[in-house]
C-alpha cells in the first residue's frame, strides 16, 4: 500500500494546467480541467478523476501497462502521475 492522495495530486493537477508535458514516447501534449477531469489537446475524451485515483493505488507505476485496463487514458494518466511536477514534490504525493 501507498501513501499517495488523491486530492493532493489533483490540486497539483489542476495547479499545472496548461503546462506541457510528455508521453512516454515523447509527444508533448498540454491539458485543461473542466469538472473533475482531464482534457489532453490531442484527443477528444475527457480523463475523468476516478482514474488518477485508480492509477494512484499501483505507484510508483513502471509503465502505462500496469494501468491499461484501470483506467481511460493510460498514457496519459501515467505521464502526469509520473512527471515531478504532480507526484515529485513529496515523494508520496502529499
Amino acid at each position: 500500500m501507498n501513501n499517495y492522495n488523491i486530492n493532493k495530486v489533483w490540486q497539483k493537477l489542476i495547479e499545472h494546467e496548461g503546462e506541457t508535458f510528455k508521453l512516454i514516447r515523447g509527444k508533448e501534449f498540454v491539458y485543461a480541467i473542466n469538472n473533475y477531469a482531464v482534457i489532453p489537446n490531442t484527443t477528444n475524451f475527457p480523463i475523468h478523476k476516478s482514474n488518477f485515483e485508480k492509477a494512484l493505488l499501483l505507484m510508483p507505476l513502471r509503465s502505462t501497462k500496469e494501468i491499461q485496463s484501470l483506467c481511460m487514458g493510460p498514457s496519459y494518466v501515467y505521464a502526469l502521475l509520473m512527471d515531478d511536477r504532480i507526484t515529485g514534490g513529496n515523494e508520496n504525493g502529499q
